[in-house]
């Protein structure tokens, strides 16, 4: 039983002699098989490491519309964009009619979407006012005594001048005939006042009276002369060809007609609304942070840019004007707590006949959205690349610099990117004059990894100077 006990006591220590003496006996194999687990990681590593080469056929260059451009340093504006909206321009580019005296409507001769030159017949209002008809009578009977008052000098100045009556009748005559002057002279004006014209007056001095008056469109409103072009742009302004061969500018569309035919209406009452679109405002939506950027970019004169929204810029001729903010307003909208700022835009137009008559279209419409970009900050010697070129990858951003079927990735450091065009510092990351993808930048990502995943190395190699190129 002792010796049973003895030989359990060995077991153990027995055991683990055994496994050290078979460790050290295999020791070089186990060696081995760990150094070739980690050459097979250290190669898996490396079989997975990013390419920053990518070899792209003519071919896939056509299919990715791919173009590449010289990246020269220059000086950039970094800007601010605002929302905005086309509006007219109070006072200029509407304009209503009205009434000039109590009637009824008799005819109507324009209607909404018609153009109208200055001068040209509105509306016809037939008249029953008895003030108008008493001036007529005043006008008329005024005319009348001074023409019989004079007859009667005529016939009494020789025997005034031979003595056989008094010379003061005839003075007291010539004094009558100078206030009958002045009443005619007053109830012409009144009457031109009214809406009638010259040769309606004249009219009226012969005994015709007027029963209706035509209601004109006036002149245009012209802009003050600081701000006015003196030299426009031949399509701003839409004409037309007159019967007689000369040429009159269109001065105004009907945009409302609000009488009817029939209806009774008082003096001043509004007849129609007219609209000239031509000078218009880009009015922008600011938010009082904003101000004190705006307002320098006013008082400096700073050129601004404008995006039209649904602006089909083919159809039409360049816009050959510089934008700049004419004034901001002090005060805020209650409601979405901004302010206005508003940009003079001088319409282009376009005219066309049909049925005898004369349209016109304009470029830009009141309510059209539009994006405007004020140069708030001005960055010198940088790389200006459109936003297409950029790709990100996390917190690195990278461009492709183009060799011939070979594009090498470039880490760059973006200063500044909106929606357009993203400024790249000039560190040396990229070398001036060498050609830069300028689109597809997204599309070159994925075939760099691509690539990379397929473990091929495009055919390449390296010149002396540093430059590569694809295998000869």
């Amino acid at each position: 039983m002792k010796n049973l006990k003895w030989v359990k006591s060995l077991v153990g220590p027995l055991l683990v002699i055994a496994v050290v003496a078979g460790l050290w006996a295999y020791r070089d194999r186990l060696i081995k098989t760990t150094a070739s687990e980690d050459d097979a990681s250290s190669e898996a590593a490396s079989g997975s490491s990013e390419l920053e080469i990518l070899e792209l056929s003519t071919q896939a260059r056509k299919n990715l519309n791919l173009r590449s451009k010289a990246a020269r340093p220059t000086e950039y504006w970094r800007t601010i964009t605002i929302p905005g909206k086309v509006e007219d321009r109070p006072g200029i580019s509407d304009r209503g009619v009205t009434s000039p005296a109590v009637g009824s409507i008799a005819d109507i001769h324009v209607f909404p979407g018609d153009t109208v030159r200055p001068g040209e017949r509105l509306v016809t209002i037939a008249l029953f006012s008895e003030y108008l008809q008493a001036t007529q009578t005043q006008l008329f009977k005024a005319t009348r005594e001074i023409s019989l008052l004079q007859k009667e000098i005529n016939r009494l100045s020789g025997i005034a001048s031979s003595g056989g009556m008094a010379g003061s009748k005839v003075i007291q005559m010539e004094d009558d005939i100078q206030r009958q002057e002045i009443l005619t002279q007053a109830a012409k004006q009144e009457l031109l006042s009214r809406g009638l014209s010259p040769s309606q007056v004249e009219q009226v001095v012969q005994g015709n009276f007027v029963s209706t008056i035509e209601v004109n469109a006036p002149p245009p409103r012209e802009l003050p002369a600081a701000e006015r072009n003196n030299d426009p742009s031949p399509v701003s302004q839409a004409s037309f060809v007159v019967a007689s061969g000369s040429e009159q500018l269109i001065a105004y569309e009907v945009q409302s007609l609000e009488v009817e035919l029939g209806q009774t209406v008082q003096a001043g009452q509004l007849i129609t609304g007219l609209a000239n679109h031509r000078h218009l405002y880009v009015v922008g939506h600011a938010f009082k942070r904003e101000a004190g950027l705006l307002e320098t970019a006013a008082q400096e004169a700073r050129e601004i840019e404008i995006e039209f929204s649904d602006d089909n810029a083919e159809l039409w001729s360049p816009l050959d004007q510089s934008f700049q903010i004419r004034h901001l307003s002090n005060s805020i909208d209650v409601e979405s707590r901004t302010f206005d700022f508003f940009v003079p835009l001088e319409n282009q137009s376009r005219s066309y006949d049909k049925n005898r008559e004369t349209f016109l279209i304009w470029r830009f419409r009141p309510g059209q959205r539009a994006r405007i970009h004020v140069p708030v900050e001005k960055l010198e010697e940088v790389f200006v690349l459109p936003s297409e070129a950029l790709v990100r990858e996390g917190p690195d951003a990278f461009v492709y610099r183009q060799n011939g079927d070979l594009f090498n990735q470039i880490a760059v450091n973006v200063l500044h990117e909106d929606r357009r065009s993203v400024v790249i510092a000039n560190d040396g990351s990229i070398t001036p004059g060498t050609f830069i993808a300028q689109n597809s930048g997204a599309s070159l990502r994925r075939v760099l990894k691509s690539q990379s995943a397929s473990g091929q190395q495009p055919g390449l190699h390296v010149h002396a100077d540093g430059t590569v190129h694809a295998a000869h």
